[in-house]
């Protein structure tokens, strides 16, 4: 069996961008201890003789982070919490830390016993002390402390309830930072009077920092929506607990400024991806352009559009002449409707196919760069003209598979998955189209 002509070549180029926001590499060269002075991107901290320096890492990159500052921090670390993904648990070697895996995406017993981990790693601190916080995507899920009355399985159930919903990752987390006895700056509450300095691998969009891992070590946002009303429109209030209803109704209660949170910085996102994309292509001899890292909406609809425009560049040669490929980033959702196999990228990417029926030399892909799009298992997919009919050709209907939500099932017949096992970085999605 062969995939999309191209896949080779997409394959290479998505490694090379990946290798570009590597979670370790990037922790380690922004951190420089030298004697009393931890230098966190050029800003300097004293540690006296008696200062404890506490490390939490939390989300789908927290080995890669942890790794990243052990290297440069060695020994002068007292305490460490690592909360990392179960499934596909990277099993580099973390010396000194307390290793607590959580579940993602539906939170479990695991992931209370990582968010009490947390929790307990920050008790007891001064204001001499720094907690140093490497965040990144996933944590909403992987850690967390329900806040009573809330029980455990009520943020389970008003999690599955939104993300069949197609709820985006704002409206999952503003309502997951209600909920919640450690998001929403509550963790650096507990840390206080400890210094607090977050290093960030951002998976949301703009990188709005209250929203990456729900922010539990940053200054709360102040949620303006009418979350009863929203949730009505996405069809789900009424089937919600009761007890979390009456918690997403609480007027907000200032919980006043986190004066011990001093540095936040983000140290890669999608524009990072999609510029490393961009440049590998143009090393590879493929003029590229870019197109921006925020896109977001329904994947098939982002799927007919990206194949639109990569159709008008094919046949109109506007606003690009080919050779080009078409490099952009963001995060789309998926209404599930059906019962199969598949993932936001690997819906896009059947869509894209659908529509370039009747083009010819153009390749279209969708790839997550932590490697898990959903339930393709697999980051993602590589379509071109001919994969729809190779779809065919092996008695599976591409339309049928895409109303079924059966998108990875469809795209494995064609040998079009593309599939790298969890990367270990979290920052959105890629999305590539290649035209001749």
């Amino acid at each position: 069996m062969s995939g999309p002509r191209l896949k080779p070549f997409v394959e290479d180029v998505f490694r090379e961008a990946l290798a570009a926001v590597d979670p370790e590499q990037s922790v380690r060269e922004a951190l420089r201890l030298e004697r009393d002075t931890l230098w966190i991107r050029g800003v300097p901290y004293r540690l006296t003789g008696t200062s404890r320096l506490v490390l939490l890492a939390l989300g789908k990159a927290a080995a890669g982070m942890a790794a990243g500052a052990l290297a440069a921090l060695g020994t002068r670390v007292e305490r460490c919490v690592v909360v990392p993904k179960a499934d596909g648990l990277d099993s580099r070697a973390l010396p000194a830390c307390r290793v607590v895996p959580g579940a993602h995406p539906i939170p479990d017993e695991r992931s209370v016993e990582a968010g009490r981990a947390l929790l307990e790693a920050v008790e007891g601190l001064t204001a001499d002390d720094l907690v140093l916080v490497l965040l990144s995507g996933g944590g909403s899920a992987l850690a967390e402390v329900p806040r009573a009355p809330v029980t455990l399985d009520d943020i389970v159930v008003t999690t599955e309830l939104l993300l069949r919903a197609g709820a985006d990752i704002w409206l999952l987390n503003s309502v997951r930072r209600k909920l919640s006895a450690i998001k929403g700056g509550r963790l650096a509450q507990a840390a206080a009077p400890a210094r607090v300095v977050n290093l960030i691998l951002s998976d949301v969009l703009g990188n709005p920092l209250p929203v990456i891992a729900s922010g539990p070590t940053v200054e709360p946002e102040r949620i303006v929506s009418d979350l009863e009303l929203v949730l009505e429109g996405l069809g789900v209030w009424q089937a919600i607990p009761p007890r979390v209803r009456s918690l997403l109704v609480e007027p907000e209660v200032p919980s006043g400024r986190l004066d011990n949170v001093v540095q936040s910085v983000v140290l890669a996102d999608a524009a990072a991806l999609v510029r490393a994309a961009a440049e590998a292509c143009r090393e590879r001899g493929l003029p590229a352009v870019l197109c921006g890292a925020r896109f977001t909406g329904e994947a098939r609809e982002f799927g007919r559009f990206w194949a639109a425009l990569a159709r008008t560049v094919r046949e109109e040669r506007q606003p690009w002449t080919p050779p080009v490929a078409i490099v952009a980033g963001g995060e789309l959702t998926v209404t599930v409707r059906g019962s199969g196999r598949g993932g936001r990228n690997t819906e896009m990417a059947l869509a894209a196919a659908l529509a370039l029926e009747g083009s010819e030399g153009i390749t279209v892909a969708s790839l997550a760069s932590d490697g898990d799009d959903g339930r393709s298992g697999a980051a993602g997919a590589v379509v071109d003209t001919t994969t729809t009919g190779v779809l065919r050709e092996r008695g599976i209907d591409p339309l049928r598979a895409l109303q079924e939500n059966d998108s990875a099932t469809a795209l494995a017949a064609a040998d079009a998955l593309v599939v790298t096992g969890l990367t270990g970085t979290n920052v959105n999605d890629l999305y590539l189209a290649i035209v001749e």
